[in-house]
């Protein structure tokens, strides 16, 4: 029987990661695996972890994160913003990947059928920080307390003014796309940042949740009828409930953070099957 897997934040530029990814495989020919974002920093590195798990499983479902929107001095390819994340889907496309852009496979194992789709929202900072009400507010309190997410200075909105800009464009786009679901099949909505605030109330830095997300998101899991809410970035692997729906979280992290829990990573993670 097929199981449809996920993960996410597999930051293969650690060598004890790599480890783990060379570990996953399916427990069956047919299983697909939904990978979450943060792969890693360098395209080069992602395409490589991708094609690696794509000969492994029937079918591979990518949606970006932050890391891979980096244009990272160590990375030869310095595209930026819009072209970057062009790029990296062409690149999907190339080794038989499937992106935010392509049509929504549909799950037909146990659990379905199901529409999985990936999207790329990003955040537009309204998850603001505690007692802070303005964008300006929110950031200020960050700079003081030193919690600010390395995307301030890596990942870059090109050609947009700013990355909340880039964020509402991706809503309006994403969320024509999902109205258009055959409004009888559920759904496994895929995100690296989480679509609903929930998540990111146990951090341990609250200030953090700006880049985590956006209010626009915040009826999803109900509007689209998901059976299960995926995505990663916090680095906290649980399930959660929200309005009755599942929330997965299905991250490894980084190393300093898997190797104080009491148990090795458990990946990849069932969503359905």
């Amino acid at each position: 029987m097929s199981t449809l897997y996920a993960v996410s934040d597999l930051h293969v530029s650690y060598a004890e990661n790599r480890r783990i990814v060379d570990d996953l495989q399916p427990s069956s020919p047919g299983d697909w695996l939904i990978v979450a974002g943060d792969v890693g920093e360098l395209l080069g590195s992602v395409e490589a972890t991708l094609r690696l798990l794509r000969e492994r499983f029937a079918k591979v479902i990518w949606a970006p994160g932050n890391h891979e929107l980096w244009t990272h001095g160590d990375d030869p390819v310095q595209l930026r913003g819009v072209r970057r994340y062009d790029r990296l889907v062409e690149m999907c496309r190339e080794i038989d990947v499937l992106t935010p852009e392509d049509e929504y496979a549909v799950w037909r194992g146990e659990g379905g059928p199901a529409a999985v789709a990936p999207l790329f929202l990003l955040y537009d900072y309204s998850f603001r920080a505690p007692g802070t009400t303005t964008k300006e507010e929110s950031l200020a309190y960050a700079y003081r307390t030193g919690v600010v997410c390395t995307d301030e200075q890596l990942l870059h909105p090109d050609p947009y003014p700013d990355r909340e800009s880039w964020c509402w464009d991706r809503v309006e786009r994403t969320e024509r796309r999902l109205s258009a679901i055959d409004p009888a099949l559920r759904t496994v909505l895929v995100s690296h940042w989480p679509l609903h605030r929930h998540p990111t109330e146990v951090l341990w830095y609250p200030e953090f949740a700006q880049w985590c997300g956006t209010e626009r998101t915040a009826d999803w899991h109900l509007r689209f009828r998901a059976t299960a809410a995926v995505y990663g970035h916090l680095h906290i692997p649980r399930t959660t409930w929200q309005d009755g729906v599942r929330f997965e979280e299905v991250s490894l992290g980084y190393p300093r953070e898997w190797r104080g829990r009491p148990a090795a990573p458990a990946l990849p993670k069932r969503i359905l099957g």
